[in-house]
């Protein structure tokens, strides 16, 4: 039985301290998903509680078939997405390709870990993510901070792979602009 299985099982059975070991495990993803797309402290602490207790409620219907963190990422991602549609604030900006046709790969030879050699890059950088549009700083974060997988972003956001790689150039694209605008043309 894998560890996944043990703990769904021991907290289905109500094993004492096995839903808090659940929390422990899996408290960093849905923070940072929560927290990346509604950008306010509170907010995001209640939605934190309300993804958990959702957790708890529905983990008898977790099927194994993905991860529990990318289960536990979907139900987070959902929960915020949710939290926006209500305060009506967009979950992502217009789809508008000005540059022609759709990129099937992400990469556009612009390297981050190069453009953020320096500290002032750095704090541009960061400024410029939390500028992003809900969804496309979060898919961001998830692609290049927490090192997810296009699948499994897909998975945690219901996103279709092509979209997901959609979001992350056209993300990528206007981090550049930005980047470029505030300190010059980057190599």
């Amino acid at each position: 039985m894998s560890e996944d299985q043990e703990l769904v099982t021991a907290v289905i059975a109500r094993t004492p301290g096995a839903f808090e070991r659940l929390i422990a495990r899996h408290q960093a993803l849905v923070w940072h998903v929560v927290y990346r797309m509604v950008k306010h402290p509170e907010d995001a602490r209640e939605l934190c509680q309300d993804v958990f207790l959702r957790v708890h409620q529905r983990l008898h219907q977790y099927r194994f078939e993905s991860a529990l963190s990318t289960w536990i990422g979907r139900v987070a991602f959902s929960v915020a997405s949710r939290h926006l549609q209500k305060k009506r604030l967009p979950l992502a900006e217009p789809a508008i390709d000005d540059e022609g046709d759709l990129f099937d790969d992400i990469g556009d030879g612009f390297d981050l870990e190069a453009a953020c050699a320096d500290r002032e890059t750095m704090q541009h950088l960061n400024a410029a993510i939390e500028a992003l549009p809900p969804l496309q700083r979060t898919l961001v974060t998830l692609y290049h901070l927490d090192e997810l997988g296009i699948a499994e972003i897909g998975c945690i956001t219901g996103l279709p792979e092509g979209t997901v790689k959609n979001y992350l150039f056209r993300a990528r694209r206007r981090l550049r602009r930005q980047l470029e605008t505030r300190l010059g043309a980057i190599a």
